[in-house]
């Protein structure tokens, strides 16, 4: 007789298993109830596992040499683009970053910001202090 897995390890191999380091709720909706999702998710994050970036959006994490918490494995910048595109929402860096990294200039840009054409987002990407800020182009 084959013996089943039970959500909570079900779900942590379907994370441990995925290519990249955004985990979305709704990635699990097909294993139990919402009510089970978050708080198996809220677990995680406690555990170290997770780090929460916003809501439904979750980063995979490891535990920093310097502090002992857990931070996201990838920077700010690169969870964000990520999400972006996990949530079919078209949002292109900054030109600050955009700049830094074509090698147009050489100031390290500080904050992540994204420009998101004609296109409102309300939704709060942020790790620790740190928050992604949005740029459009709604009001012209």
């Amino acid at each position: 007789m084959k013996s089943r897995l039970n959500i909570r390890e079900r779900m942590k191999r379907s994370i441990t298993m995925r290519r990249g380091e955004i985990i979305l709720r709704s990635d699990f909706t097909h294993m139990g109830s919402q009510s089970q999702i978050s708080r198996l998710l809220t677990d995680f994050v406690a555990e170290g596992r997770l780090v929460r970036l916003g809501y439904g959006i979750f980063a995979k994490a490891r535990i920093s040499s310097i502090s002992g918490q857990p931070v996201p494995r990838e920077p700010l910048e690169v969870l964000a683009e990520e999400a972006f595109m996990r949530l079919r929402i078209e949002a292109k860096p900054g030109k600050a970053q955009r700049d830094y990294a074509s090698g147009q200039s050489t100031q390290i840009p500080v904050q992540a910001v994204f420009d998101t054409g004609r296109r409102r987002i309300s939704r709060e990407l942020m790790v620790g202090n740190r928050k992604v800020r949005y740029k459009n182009d709604y009001n012209r």
